[in-house]
């Protein structure tokens, strides 16, 4: 305990103050651990307390800092630390509300501790925990600014925190330090992996693309009657044992996360030497969920609820699944989004199709061999009937993924779903730790057809020229959707944005997969249920047309079929 005996009376009572603030902001933060992942209700008003104290605690130490420097002894690194935590809060206020505006707020607080050097003077202190503080402030800061697709500052952090492993591993020989230089080497392949696709500047100098859902890339849409529906609660599974990742999200849920967040409208860049707001407690902690259709947004919309799982047990599926279809409101839609290896069936004549061909495993675990008994960590298409009471979007990115095709509507809701090819031709297989080319259909159009192309880099004004055709495709395949003869579930999602946007790249991908040379073959092309119209949408000649045309500007028309070998 700090000496009180030569303190003036206004001083002790500053430090005690001080300390009472940090004892209790230490113990609520510590209490998040404890509160459920799932729900709305139960978390908010805790976050909220958590907020206010550490608000106290940001104005108090600005306020009072010359004394609790000199009669506290405080350090800079322990302001650093409650800088970290608030970083750290509105990241997991991020996670639960799914507001990327939270993103901002955490960036502020980490950015303000490294231009201020909070943590210069850690190696200094002779405590290897201090040390170990730093570093995990580094990797937590990398994924906000993964997030916020700051990929500069990104590797100007990697070149830190490898200089920070080396003197940390130097100076303590700790045992943790295997672990350390692994989270080194997965952030490393992790901006590889998402930088499969150059786009440059005339000087060559590469840029970094937003594919969050803007204005701009909001598809247009016919209303009819019948599109009454908002996606309010998705559920995000990442399960893919072989895939890169960082920090529990692996690259397609990266990627995925992404695409079904919307552009953040305000602009929260705090600059180094003004203090970040302290605890600007959010927003509306959190309000209604107020949902407009179709672009029709007040000032501020929401984004659709998400729930991250990596490798998750099934029992944890299934209750955040639950969670979700708790939660929905009225004309409210969930999205499950399934990335996974699949749990393959040895059954010779299966009679249920809810279990007997199989599923995908949910935690990347399997259970040795294949007996006639079903196995404990795979999901399987039976386990989802339930939840087909109410409107439900699956999206399933597996080697087994068409075995999800057949699950039956009972309960007379609407009910899609997309299910990955099944297979990879050979020359793309070695390249599947980077991600699934389903999942990079969805999330970026362009990028993905640049890939299939072999086309590593493109510079910024033949990209956009590029993109203007996938627009128009766009365009073309939501008149055609809305006048051809689609199961209505598709048009009561189709209202939605963002279920709009990912059904309108499904036929992109599909059209782009069955005309490209190499994808010959059914298990190299995706699957919907209920089926699409094949003559009226996915081989309509326009939209034919409009993907022949791009690869024609992209100098790459022989990695496409011409139009005499068409089937």
């Amino acid at each position: 305990m700090v000496g009180m005996a030569n303190m003036e009376d206004h001083e002790r009572k500053i430090v005690m103050e001080f300390v009472h603030l940090l004892e209790k902001s230490k113990q609520l933060f510590n209490g998040l651990r404890d509160l459920p992942q799932y729900g709305h209700k139960q978390w908010q008003a805790y976050f909220g307390r958590t907020f206010d104290i550490y608000t106290k605690l940001w104005k108090f130490q600005q306020q009072h800092r010359q004394i609790l420097d000199t009669k506290y002894g405080l350090k800079r690194w322990q302001i650093g630390e409650i800088a970290s935590k608030i970083g750290q809060l509105y990241y997991h206020y991020y996670l639960r509300t799914s507001e990327t505006n939270y993103l901002n707020e955490a960036y502020s607080f980490y950015a303000a501790i490294r231009g201020r050097a909070y943590y210069s003077r850690a190696a200094k202190e002779d405590r290897s925990e201090l040390m170990v503080k730093k570093l995990r402030y580094y990797a937590r800061f990398i994924v906000v600014c993964l997030l916020l697709r700051r990929m500069k500052l990104v590797r100007e952090l990697i070149v830190e925190l490898d200089r920070h492993i080396a003197d940390y591993t130097s100076t303590y020989e700790p045992d943790d330090q295997i672990e350390w230089s692994l989270v080194l080497d997965e952030i490393k392949a992790f901006i590889t992996s998402d930088s499969l696709v150059s786009v440059l500047h005339a000087d060559t100098n590469p840029i970094v693309l937003s594919h969050r859902l803007s204005p701009l890339t909001t598809p247009p849409v016919e209303k009819s009657q019948y599109m009454n529906l908002t996606l309010q609660e998705i559920l995000i599974v990442g399960c893919a044992s072989d895939q890169v990742k960082f920090s529990e999200l692996t690259m397609d849920m990266f990627r995925m996360i992404q695409t079904l967040e919307r552009e953040p409208q305000e602009d929260f860049n705090h600059i180094y030497d003004a203090s970040p707001a302290p605890g600007r407690v959010p927003y509306s902690v959190p309000g209604q969920k107020g949902y407009l259709e179709n672009g029709d947004r007040p000032a501020r919309r929401e984004n659709p609820h998400k729930y991250l799982l990596y490798k998750p047990t099934l029992s944890q599926v299934l209750v955040f699944l639950a969670s979700g279809f708790k939660e929905l409101p009225a004309n409210g839609a969930l999205l499950l989004y399934l990335s996974a290896d699949g749990c393959f069936s040895t059954s010779k004549h299966p009679e249920d199709m809810g279990y007997d061909l199989g599923g995908v495993s949910t935690t990347g675990r399997r259970d040795g061999e294949h007996k006639k008994t079903k196995e404990v960590h795979c999901l399987y298409p039976g386990d989802l009937y339930p939840f087909t009471r109410r409107p439900l979007f699956v999206i399933v990115d597996s080697d087994n993924s068409f075995v999800f095709q057949h699950i039956p509507r009972y309960f007379g809701q609407p009910l899609v779903t997309l299910m990955s090819p099944q297979d990879t031709p050979p020359a793309f297989q070695d390249q599947q730790h980077n991600g699934s080319l389903f999942t990079l259909f969805l999330h970026s159009p362009l990028t993905a057809f640049c890939y299939c192309c072999n086309i590593p880099s493109i510079v910024i004004h033949h990209w956009e020229r590029c993109q203007s055709f996938v627009d128009r495709f766009v365009t073309e395949a939501s008149r055609l959707f809305t006048r051809s003869r689609v199961d209505l579930s598709y048009l009561q999602f189709f209202g939605d944005d963002f279920l709009r946007l990912l059904l309108l790249r499904y036929v992109f991908c599909d059209v782009v997969l069955h005309l490209h040379r190499s994808f010959r073959g059914r298990q190299y092309r995706p699957r919907c249920q209920p089926p699409l119209p094949e003559a009226e949408l996915l081989e309509h000649p326009s939209l034919q047309h409009l993907v022949l045309d791009l690869a024609t500007h992209l100098d790459v028309r022989t990695h496409f079929l011409e139009s005499h070998e068409l089937e």
